[in-house]
């Protein structure tokens, strides 16, 4: 039996489409703008708190507009090997995933005005930004992931845009141990997208979509995944260096047992069994950013 042709309840169905694996993504980066913040005595609760929910329905958005979006485009077949997308499934139809695209960019709105209400037109602009960006992923005449550009977007907007935002709404300001904390967590977070892209690399091919990994090629997608790993370690070295922080924040180098075995999977698996390297990436990005903000804290 197929997956489309399983029988969902409404309810399984639309947790399927929102991606939950993915979420954790989204929270990395808030936990630490908010862990630098507190560090820095200017955590502010409200703000903390909103800024992690607008984080989550934008992923969640983003991740409806890849299901549709891909759909449309022809990207998603029967030869997909990652996770299930629910438009290609037959699950929902285009209009019903557009339409809880729509409702899940509303409430980010929503909760937008809040954060603009505390940190004025550079929230507005950040949000507009990200709304407009998650769309243009994979949608509309110049899709970003089709050109080659996803990396440099989810860097952006899941580094300095995730981190430095979630602590200028409690501080009002960015430090610039918050910059250089949002690079490894940009990095560790774009390692997750090579991870995606190298599994889809033949079939995204095939269907014209030129991601990073198909211009680079199987042995290029791996150099950058390694290259980004490495470099996302080397930043609590430079921030210590720069007298940003105290040796405690080396505590997020016992992540890094975390990322050998991925690193083993690039150079033996392909197709599914990269499912489980994807999860595991997402899974080190957490833990680094987990084990970074205990160490900004406690220095």
């Amino acid at each position: 039996m197929t997956s489309s042709e399983k029988t969902y309840s409404s309810l399984k169905i639309w947790f399927l489409a929102i991606r939950p694996k993915t979420l954790p993504a989204a929270m990395g980066p808030v936990i630490v703008g908010t862990a630098l913040a507190f560090g820095d005595q200017a955590f502010r609760f409200g703000p903390a708190l909103a800024a992690l929910l607008g984080a989550l329905l934008l992923q969640i958005g983003s991740n409806l507009a890849n299901d549709v979006f891909d759909f449309k485009k022809g990207t998603d077949t029967e030869e997909r090997t990652g996770p299930l997308r629910v438009t290609q499934a037959g699950l929902l139809t285009p209009r019903q995933v557009m339409m809880g695209m729509a409702a899940i960019f509303a409430l980010a709105i929503l909760i937008g005005l809040y954060l603009i209400w505390v940190g004025g037109w550079p929230v507005l602009a950040i949000g507009v930004a990200s709304i407009i960006c998650a769309i243009a992923y994979t949608g509309g005449p110049f899709p970003l992931g089709y050109l080659g550009l996803g990396e440099v977007f989810v860097f952006i907007f899941f580094g300095p845009v995730a981190l430095c935002g979630t602590y200028y709404v409690q501080a009002g300001t960015v430090v610039p141990a918050a910059w250089w904390a949002s690079i490894p967590m940009g990095l560790l977070i774009s390692a997750i997208n090579v991870v995606n892209n190298y599994r889809d690399l033949e079939t995204d091919r095939k269907a014209g979509k030129r991601t990073l990994a198909v211009r680079l090629g199987p042995f290029g997608a791996r150099m950058e995944y390694y290259l980004l790993l490495a470099a996302a370690m080397i930043i609590p070295l430079v921030m210590w260096f720069l007298d940003l922080t105290s040796g405690w924040i080396f505590l997020s180098w016992l992540a890094l047992p975390l990322a050998f075995p991925l690193i083993k999977d690039l150079q033996t698996k392909q197709g599914v069994p990269l499912n489980a390297t994807l999860a595991g990436t997402a899974r080190l990005s957490l833990v680094f950013g987990l084990l970074f903000s205990l160490g900004y804290i406690m220095g």
